[in-house]
Order: structure tokens, then C-alpha cells, then sequence
């Protein structure tokens, strides 16, 4: 078989133009999308969600609020990153930060406890005090309602799929999502935006 250097090279060049386009256009989209929420005041609070032991953990209670939301699994390798959001929490909550785990079985079976045990395995193992959620799915056709507007609002790299446990949202004290972080972003790498936010910077 003879190969066309030339030709293979304009293919491939091509190719990359094609995926460079499309990540940048990816990406004006999710820019524009938080712009005009900015312009519209579309905001979280007319979203809830239940707790573990069946009460309702309303987002219209958390006006004035910085809110951290965090998809989390017990059984991930991401999961010491329990340590450092609880660490955000004790640091800011009396300046008004409020983080909010959402526990999630989605990917891979990461979180299959049940919602008590789930809890105590946080407290336990990681100290966690902030709020969790109970079991809730991020992606599919039952995803929770608070994750379909977050992911409506933020779209992710690539698409507004959650890709893995631990991706972050942050919101704002007008409950306008403002960040979207990766679920390898430490939430020590969120503390300098977290602090802009609550007007300590």
C-alpha cells in the first residue's frame, strides 16, 4: 500500500482544526450561557432537594449564601477529598459559605451505601459536618432537577455531562452559578475564587 504523505497530512491537520473549533466553540457556549444568567438573574433558589433522613433542604433558605455543590462517593479515589471540603467549611461557614454533598452511585458503583450508613462513614472516616444529600443520580433520564440546572447553566469541557464523582459548582451569593471545577481540582484550588465571592478579598 502506498501512502500520501502530503494527503495524510492535510487530513490530519484538518482533523485537529475540526476538534479545535468545536472545543472552542464548546466553550463560548458555556461562556455565554453564564452571561446571560448574569443578565437574567436565573438563579437556584427555587430548587430542593431532600436530605437523608426525608426533610427538605430548600436553596430559597440559602439567599445570601455562598454555595459549594459537590457530586461525592465514600469508595472513589477522589473521596480524601471529603477532608478538604469539610476543611472550606469549618474555615468560611461563619462568613458564609454552605457546602452541599450530593451523594451519587453513578460511576462505577462508588457510593453504594445506603443514605444512614452513607452519612456515618463521612462523619467517621473524614469528619464531614457540612449537609449531604440523600442518594441522588446526576446523569440519565433521572437526573435530579437541582443537576439539570446546574448543568444547563455550566456546561462542562466537552459537554455538560457529569464526567466523574467530585465535579464542583460554585454559586454566588445572588444563587448564580458562576464556576464549574473538575472532580481532580483539589477544593484547596477553590479557596482564592470561594474568598472573591464572600467579599474577603
Amino acid at each position: 500500500m502506498i501512502f500520501n504523505k502530503d494527503k495524510d497530512s492535510i487530513i490530519l491537520r484538518s482533523f485537529m482544526q475540526y476538534v479545535f473549533i468545536f472545543i472552542f466553540l464548546a466553550s463560548c457556549q458555556s461562556t455565554n450561557k453564564r452571561e446571560m444568567n448574569s443578565k437574567t438573574n436565573t438563579n437556584i433558589y427555587n430548587q430542593k432537594v431532600n436530605a437523608p433522613d426525608g426533610t427538605t433542604i430548600d436553596f430559597k433558605d440559602l439567599k445570601d449564601k455562598v454555595i459549594l455543590v459537590v457530586n461525592t462517593a465514600t469508595q472513589c479515589g477522589l473521596t480524601p477529598q471529603f477532608n478538604g471540603l469539610e476543611q472550606l467549611y469549618q474555615t468560611y461557614e461563619n462568613d458564609g459559605l454552605v457546602v452541599i454533598g450530593f451523594p451519587c452511585n453513578q460511576f462505577m458503583g462508588q457510593e453504594p451505601l445506603t443514605n444512614e450508613t452513607m452519612i456515618e462513614t463521612c462523619k467517621i472516616n473524614h469528619g464531614v459536618t457540612f449537609p449531604l444529600t440523600e442518594k441522588i443520580e446526576v446523569n440519565g433520564k433521572n437526573t435530579h432537577p437541582v443537576y439539570k440546572y446546574l448543568k444547563e447553566e455550566l456546561g462542562g469541557f466537552l459537554g455538560s455531562k457529569i464526567k466523574w464523582n467530585f465535579t464542583k459548582f460554585l454559586i454566588d451569593k445572588n444563587g448564580i452559578p458562576v464556576k464549574r471545577y473538575a472532580p481532580t481540582t483539589k477544593p484547596i484550588e477553590m479557596e482564592n475564587d470561594i474568598r472573591k465571592l464572600l467579599g474577603l478579598e
